[in-house]
């Protein structure tokens, strides 16, 4: 399978500290690629550098089967991206900011701004002022900037931050459309729940380095599947729970509460573990399947807690309006 996105050995290092840490990886193309890590795990600057705004310590790396950053101009030419939050004039509304930057593209670029606002739904909203939107809607006019040059492919980092349950719905939808179409996204994320609904592949990183990567599918497969049970005699039901013949191993998770973990989880794995403690007097308060889940899979990896799950890395907000920066250049668009 071609890929759209190519990393070899990919480190950066900012003095002592190891911000990417050995990373190879390809992601395929026409799939939704999701990069998922603890705060400050190296996901903001692995992104940078694939849009050619830091350069790797060692390592290669390509888009659109072009090296970065030799031909940076060329790779990019059809890639929209957002890192960090994305800034814009507050002063100006939706469709100016968007004008700004389309001054900065091409003439296609400029007739897609329409386009580009309905696509997000923000087609109602693009003539109001930026100072008047949500974080939420921030975060969908960045999308609709980065789709400005008809990419091929989508760099996003943190694209969800700010959006409701409506607008993560909305935000899927979107992407799921642009991946059908046979583009390619890229995508960081906290959000696994969602994560899960909406990427094809998945890698998982810690402290900079790649712990596990594949399809959602396959990172799922190897995860544990179990009974969960809650009663009202835990004493009398943790022997009784062992003996099931399909249990592998039973962990309690609660008071009351255990997880019996089975080769094969099924409707008469549940059935035959409900009899049994209901043929000994065991009061059932609860029985339910217990199925893998990215998040599950993510924290059994990185040994998080799911506290440690939550919000975007990198410090106090940015400021509104743009820097010098932020503008497009020849370098990166």
């Amino acid at each position: 399978m071609d890929s759209v996105i190519s990393l070899r050995n990919v480190t950066k290092r900012f003095g002592t500290n190891v911000a990417v840490n050995d990373v190879t990886i390809d992601v395929p193309k026409g799939r939704c690629y999701a990069w998922l890590g603890p705060n400050g795990c190296g996901k903001t600057t692995l992104i940078r550098m694939m849009l050619g705004l830091a350069r790797p310590t060692s390592g290669q790396i390509a888009v659109r089967g072009l090296p970065i950053p030799e031909r940076t101009r060329d790779a990019l030419s059809r890639v929209g991206g957002i890192v960090e939050e994305p800034r814009f004039y507050p002063y100006l509304t939706g469709r100016q900011n968007l004008e700004v930057w389309a001054a900065h593209q091409s003439a296609d670029a400029k007739a897609a701004i329409s386009g580009s606002l309905e696509r997000v739904h923000l087609a109602d909203r693009g003539d109001d002022k930026v100072s008047g939107y949500s974080l939420g809607m921030r975060q969908r006019l960045g999308v609709a900037r980065a789709l400005l040059n008809d990419p091929e492919l989508l760099v996003l980092d943190e694209p969800t931050n700010g959006l409701d349950p409506a607008g993560l719905a909305e935000f899927r939808q979107m992407i799921r459309a642009f991946v059908d179409e046979g583009r390619s996204v890229f995508i960081s994320s906290h959000i696994l729940s969602e994560v899960e609904k909406m990427a094809d592949d998945v890698a998982i990183i810690e402290k900079g380095k790649v712990l596990a990567h594949g399809s959602v599918a396959e990172l799922l497969r190897g995860g544990r599947q179990a009974v969960g049970v809650r009663v009202d005699d835990p004493e009398r039901a943790l022997p009784l729970l062992r003996a099931l013949p399909f249990a592998q191993d039973v962990r309690a998770i609660a008071p009351g509460a255990f997880e019996v973990s089975v080769a094969e989880l099924d409707d008469d794995a549940l059935r035959r573990t409900g009899r049994e403690l209901f043929s000994a007097d065991i009061g059932v308060l609860e029985l339910r399947a217990v199925r893998e889940t990215l998040e599950r899979r993510f924290l059994e990896l990185t040994g998080n807690q799911a506290g440690e799950l939550g919000g975007h890395a990198g410090g106090p907000p940015t400021a509104d309006v743009p820097t010098p920066d932020d503008l497009p250049t020849t370098e990166a668009r």
